[in-house]
């Protein structure tokens, strides 16, 4: 089984690379068989601006662009898609929101024909969402923000992609000294049991 981590944070030593890379290693021990690719998409240059070619190619007028062909054939190469991110204003950094933007496309993701209800095409990729937040557990959840990224993205994006959402992970700083060695842990978990016959099981933090 093959893993495809994103991950978009602009310096490599950030707390968001390391989570995603223990999300690799967690893959990694789990079984020798199964197998992952990083897509580093500030280190990589991926272009996230939303541009002509990418309406034409929403209006089914023309084929996506090289670089949007090339994202989604990585994309087909994997058994799962796991998102590593950091929270900005309470969603995805605009570079992750960009890629989903010209990425997910209409005939590719979905098929919204204007005569028929929308066809999901994404059911067989599982999704693992791994946000690294700023704010507090109890700020999360006194102001429903984590229900609200919850709504916006695991249901807006990708269950109108009909792509089933296997992790929602909230990693949020704490009290306690080790703080950022828990979130590495929770990682690994989630890297470890990512190809489980049973899956596992959507999480929530709010």
């Amino acid at each position: 089984m093959h893993a495809l981590i994103v991950v978009s944070h602009p310096k490599p030593n950030s707390l968001t690379h390391a989570v995603a890379a223990e999300v690799a290693a967690g893959i990694s021990a789990s079984d020798p068989i199964h197998s992952f690719e990083i897509a580093d998409l500030a280190t990589e240059g991926f272009n996230p601006s939303f541009s002509a070619a990418d309406i034409a190619a929403h209006l089914r007028e023309a084929a996506p662009p090289a670089d949007v062909l090339a994202e989604q054939a990585r994309i087909a190469r994997a058994d799962a898609l796991v998102l590593v991110y950091p929270v900005y204003w309470w969603s995805m950094p605009g570079l992750l929101k960009g890629w989903i933007d010209r990425v997910f496309t209409n005939g590719w993701a979905y098929d919204d024909s204007s005569n028929r209800d929308v066809e999901k095409k994404l059911s067989h990729l599982p999704i693992h969402l791994v946000a690294i937040g700023g704010a507090s557990l109890r700020t999360y959840a006194r102001r429903g923000y984590f229900g609200a990224m919850r709504t916006q993205i695991d249901h807006g994006i990708f269950d109108y992609c009909g792509a089933p959402v296997r992790t929602s992970e909230l990693l949020v700083p704490t009290d306690a000294s080790g703080a950022a060695r828990s979130h590495l842990d929770v990682a690994h978990a989630i890297g470890r049991r990512l190809f489980d016959v049973n899956g596992p099981a959507a999480r929530s933090a709010a």
